[in-house]
């Protein structure tokens, strides 16, 4: 059986991953607060709950790169959506902090795997001009689950219990992992994809000898990181992945202490911000790449998304100052929107930037940087919030991205501009 336009199917399978992934993560924030009163946990001991998935992730999403290179994109997905799978099943047995934590850290260990074989499937997919949508539709996944995570976990709490909970949306990994086995291969090695569309991918995605599994020459990941492309992505992520961190393992905090929801309203409303990302992420990838088919070269039109998206970031620092609390989640949709927009983009450059044998190298080292970042600013978060508000954590927030653009366009954009890459 022929499938046309299988990339697209692809891309789905990709989403379906993403969501699942943020679904497992997002799981804990809603049920924080019962989780804190039932172990007797403070907002700084959550933060250091936080803290050590944020550790065991920066540490994976350095090494997720290079594994999923040598064990190629099919094998390499497959490990690791088993071991955060596992991991989001196994927080139903915590029975305090200590546990808890530990659980929180394999689930670090597992789910960073899942970005750089997503990019290594859309480069292995997708040609130059479509890798940004390719890019958007599997991110969009992000806020996908992180929408569905709200209502879906607090029904299933106040159901059955939170141990359910945690069961329920782990077990999901498992049934897409049949399907992933069942569907992915390399174009060039998959039986469901037509003549047309494999005449069309042929020399314009990656060629079939980087879409397989390669052993790694040693000390590869030391040279991708001393690049200066790869260095300038790593201190990008470092300062913006934070943000929306905050936006996953804070919001529901944030809307029960400082809004007066109970767990019920965030089941009901905490979703709405992630919408507003799945159009970003849709919207980012989409226009970058109907720029490059009016005749854009490809870097500036990915630099005119993560433009637009930094531009907009700094209306965090109202969220706290607003007086309803339907104004300040409209301004966080605002925020998970011009994230998306530039996370669709600033994912995309590992593509764009370096072979498929060092995309998920890449990838990985620099969503390592953003992991980094996470675990400090978790840490910090959890501080502020405790001794002092919320406001300075959102003043923060939205000074990130203006900084991180400023970064990227004096180390990378001015430098190649006028080179024949470009």
């Amino acid at each position: 059986m022929r499938i046309p336009n299988f990339r697209y199917i692809v891309a789905a399978m990709l989403l379906l991953a993403t969501m699942i992934n943020y679904a497992d993560r997002l799981a804990l924030s809603v049920v924080a607060k019962d989780l804190r009163t039932e172990f007797g946990m403070n907002e700084q001991d959550y933060g250091w709950v936080v803290f050590w998935f944020m550790f065991a992730y920066a540490i994976m999403y350095a090494g997720s790169g290079p594994i999923c290179d040598r064990l190629g994109t099919r094998k390499g997905f497959a490990v690791f959506i088993t071991a955060w799978s596992l991991a989001a099943i196994g927080h139903a047995t915590a029975v305090g902090k200590t546990s808890l934590s530990a659980w929180r850290f394999l689930l670090g260990l597992g789910e960073p795997g899942n970005f750089p074989a997503a990019a290594k499937a859309v480069a292995e997919w997708f040609p130059v001009e479509q890798r940004a949508l390719g890019i958007g539709l599997f991110n969009a996944g992000s806020s996908l689950g992180s929408a569905l995570a709200p209502p879906v976990v607090s029904y299933l709490t106040l159901q059955f219990g939170w141990r359910t909970a945690f069961v329920a949306v782990g077990a999901l990994g498992f049934v897409w992992l049949a399907f992933w086995l069942l569907l992915y291969q390399p174009p060039h090695l998959s039986k469901w994809i037509t003549e047309r569309e494999w005449n069309f991918l042929k020399g314009r995605v990656r060629p079939p000898e980087e879409a397989v599994a390669v052993k790694q020459p040693k000390g590869e990941w030391l040279r991708v990181l001393k690049m200066r492309e790869c260095f300038t992505l790593i201190v990008a992520r470092f300062f913006t992945d934070p943000v929306v961190y905050f936006v996953i393992f804070w919001l529901p905090e944030y809307l029960r202490k400082e809004r007066g929801f109970d767990l019920a309203m965030v089941g009901k409303y905490a979703w709405v911000p992630f919408v507003f990302g799945d159009i970003g992420y849709v919207l980012g990838g989409w226009f970058s790449g109907f720029l490059i088919r009016r005749g854009w070269k490809w870097m500036p039109s990915r630099f005119v998304v993560l433009a637009a998206g930094s531009v907009v970031m700094p209306i965090a620092i109202a969220a706290p100052r607003v007086p309803e609390a339907w104004m300040a989640i409209g301004v966080i949709c605002v925020v998970t929107f011009g994230h998306a927009l530039w996370i669709s983009n600033l994912l995309t450059l590992p593509t764009d930037l370096f072979p498929a044998t060092r995309v998920g190298t890449a990838t990985g080292l620099s969503g390592m940087g953003g992991a980094i970042g996470g675990m400090i600013a978790n840490l910090g978060t959890g501080y502020l919030v405790q001794n002092y508000s919320y406001t300075p954590v959102f003043l923060i927030a939205g000074c990130m991205h203006p900084l991180a653009f400023s970064i990227i366009y004096f180390s990378l954009y001015r430098k190649r501009r006028n080179a024949a890459a470009l």
